[in-house]
């Protein structure tokens, strides 16, 4: 029987492996053609900052004049923004899974219970805890209790400042900022340009914007960074504004002033207080909300969880 070169033979099959390879390549990249102009403007950060960004703001706007519409009817208008809320969870799924073609991860709802009861209860803890220590120092006095009914129409403000602002800056606007410029750039830019249109509110400050840049823009986006998903950060936002007003019957950052449940006499420094713009411009709110901030941040850091910048990413 005829023998076989096993060396030569398996050099062969390597170069005919080989020629099958190069023979096949061009075949692959013609069966993926690239996307045309048109889909990757459509798809790219700037368009969704643009176009869902300013379509979601419009959404809000409106949610809120339906709010004042109803200000009367807090139960109606507390449904009507519920409503309006899942609408706007709704256009931002929708851009992401028919306009960019892609899983829409940080609305996926395995886990979202426990992402948001983790955010709710620390906005009502952080909150709860700048009370307690203003009623430690005797600034924050209760005299009684106001009927149930009280607690209704913070109902509303909470969930679409919740849902809407959450979309709006985390979802859209800090994610097309990493997109373009890494984790620490959108961090930093979201949180700016969320306290600065804090300004349009009619008690806001320059001090007040700067101290919700820091306090709440910082934990915000951690939250994000840290679970890559909005709704930790969607129950704290809800929990936060809903107690302030609703329990503590405190002023909801210089816009909202409505009586809660608990009849509250707040008097002392506006260093502590945060004065007619509320708790948010207070020293115990910076400290608390900050501390939480970058804890959740560390945190973000060490699941490696932070994006570089496009230039210094891999592949």
């Amino acid at each position: 029987m005829k023998s076989f070169d096993l060396a030569k033979t398996g050099g062969h099959l390597e170069h005919d492996l080989r020629q099958c390879v190069v023979d096949l390549n061009p075949m692959t990249e013609s069966a993926v053609p690239p996307r045309p102009v048109w889909l990757r403007i459509l798809q790219s950060p700037l368009t969704r900052l643009i176009v869902l960004g300013y379509g979601l703001f419009y959404l809000m706007g409106w949610t809120e004049a339906r709010i004042q519409q109803f200000k009367e009817n807090p139960g109606i208008g507390a449904a009507i923004t519920l409503g309006l809320g899942l609408v706007g969870l709704g256009i931002y799924f929708a851009w992401g899974k028919w306009i960019e073609r892609r899983e829409v991860t940080e609305l996926s709802l395995p886990g979202m219970p426990r992402q948001w009861g983790i955010g709710a209860l620390l906005g009502f803890g952080l909150y709860s805890g700048c009370a307690g220590i203003l009623m430690i120092l005797g600034i924050y006095q209760i005299e009684g209790f106001n009927p149930l009914s009280f607690m209704v129409p913070a109902i509303a403000m909470a969930v679409k400042s919740g849902i809407f602002e959450e979309l709006v800056f985390r979802g859209v606007l800090f994610r097309s900022v990493e997109d373009l410029a890494g984790s620490w750039v959108a961090l930093i830019l979201s949180s700016l340009v969320f306290g600065f249109l804090h300004l349009l509110n009619p008690a806001a400050t320059i001090a007040s914007a700067a101290y919700i840049s820091i306090e709440a823009g910082v934990l915000l986006g951690a939250a994000y960074l840290l679970t890559r998903r909005l709704w930790m950060g969607i129950g704290f936002h809800m929990v936060w504004n809903y107690v302030q007003s609703a329990v503590y019957s405190g002023v909801v950052s210089g816009g909202v002033d409505e009586p809660g449940l608990l009849k509250a006499k707040i008097e002392g420094p506006h260093l502590l207080t945060g004065g007619s713009f509320g708790m948010e411009l207070s020293v115990c709110a910076l400290v608390l909300c900050t501390t939480a901030g970058v804890i959740l941040l560390v945190k973000a850091v060490r699941r490696g969880h932070i994006q570089p910048p496009p230039w210094k990413r891999k592949g």
